[in-house]
Formats: C-alpha cells, sequence, structure tokens
C-alpha cells in the first residue's frame, strides 16, 4: 500500500459524540456490520495511514483501551461541527481527516486520494457528490479553527457554514468514484434496523 506524503502532516479524526436516540441505548460505533463493529473497521483502515488518530467524543469511559486519543467537545452543543473543531484544536498535525463513527465502509482508496489532494493551500479538501459537500468525510486544516470558533460562538452550527472564509478545495464525483466508485465511504445509518441493512451491502462480500 502507498502512503501519501501528505499522512506526515495529517491526523484522523473519528467522531462519536452523537446522542444515539434511535439506537436503543447502544453506541453507533460498537454496532456490528457484517460482524464487525463499525469502529473496529474504521480501525483497520486508518491505521496504515495516520500515526495519530483521535476519537472525539462525550463518553470517553466507553473507549477505555482502544486505539485512539479520545478527547472531548470544546464547545458544549453536541454538532458535528463541534466535534470538528475539537478534534482540529487538540491535534498535532496540521490536517485532520474527519470520519464519523457510524461509517463502516470507508475505502482505504478515498483516504489516499483525499491525503494526496492537500496541498499548504487547501483550508479544507472535500467530496461534492450530486451537487452536495460531503462534509463529514473531508480534511481540514488547522486554519480553519479561527472561522470555526467564530461560527460556534455566535451559535451557527452548520459545517460549511464556515467556508467563505477560507479556501475549499473540492473533489468531483467523478473523482471519487475512481477510488470508490460505489460510494460505499458514505453509507452510514442511524437505527438498528439500518445497520442490519448495511450488512446486506458489505461490499467485502463482491470481492
Amino acid at each position: 500500500m502507498r502512503v501519501s506524503s501528505n499522512a506526515r502532516s495529517c491526523c484522523a479524526v473519528i467522531l462519536a459524540g452523537g446522542r444515539n436516540q434511535r439506537m436503543a441505548g447502544r453506541h453507533k460505533a460498537f454496532i456490528e456490520v457484517a460482524g464487525r463493529a463499525v469502529l473496529d473497521r474504521l480501525a483497520q483502515v486508518l491505521n496504515p495511514y495516520f500515526s495519530e488518530i483521535l476519537l472525539v467524543t462525550r463518553r470517553p469511559e466507553l473507549f477505555t483501551g482502544r486505539p485512539f486519543r479520545v478527547v472531548a467537545d470544546i464547545f458544549q452543543e453536541r454538532t458535528s461541527l463541534t466535534g470538528i473543531h475539537a478534534g482540529l484544536a487538540q491535534a498535532e498535525a496540521q490536517h485532520a481527516l474527519v470520519v464519523p463513527c457510524d461509517a463502516p465502509f470507508l475505502q482505504p482508496a478515498l483516504v489516499q486520494l483525499l491525503l494526496d489532494s492537500v496541498t499548504p493551500h487547501s483550508d479544507v479538501v472535500i467530496p461534492v457528490i450530486g451537487g452536495y459537500y460531503e462534509p463529514l468525510c473531508a480534511v481540514y486544516a488547522k486554519t480553519c479553527l479561527p472561522a470555526i470558533t467564530a461560527n460556534l460562538t455566535r451559535g451557527a452550527y452548520k459545517i460549511t457554514g464556515f467556508f467563505s472564509q477560507v479556501s475549499v478545495k473540492t473533489l468531483s464525483e467523478q473523482q471519487i468514484r475512481q477510488a470508490d466508485p460505489g460510494l460505499y465511504s458514505f453509507l452510514n445509518a442511524n437505527t438498528p434496523e439500518e445497520f442490519e441493512r448495511l450488512s446486506a451491502a458489505d461490499p467485502a462480500k463482491g470481492q
């Protein structure tokens, strides 16, 4: 496996701070998809690329013994933007690949593409699929922190709300499909039933 030279200046941030209100008391990170917990699947994909992996959560006690550095939100509102902020603020690396804890099929080729696309002048590297940003599978630079902090301070929680203040590099759907033809990396779930359906969609079954 070829690892991008940008991996040295980039870490991974897993967002695991959701409320999990529709998961019958279970945390999505530990739900099994095709016999393996989502978090274990993510670790297998991310570990070869990153020496620094952070997990942002409101419940650090759940992740004791896991091979991640567990960090907490700095802002108290439970939003994805607060998780991105916490990850960037506490990361040692200058860039962070941000992924959610409920995406069991993150593809290594997509990780590689995102890392290869990072430049010193890009504050955000983000896929665009169907005309829409995919902000929870994107790379953010620490240079985004002032704009993110300002938005959070005034109660603006939309992730893309600060994009007009930074340099954004987009990856087209065509580029993304070259790395992940089935767009499996962007499949996630919010209920036990949806996770069951994801098990049936496991791309490894077709290999």
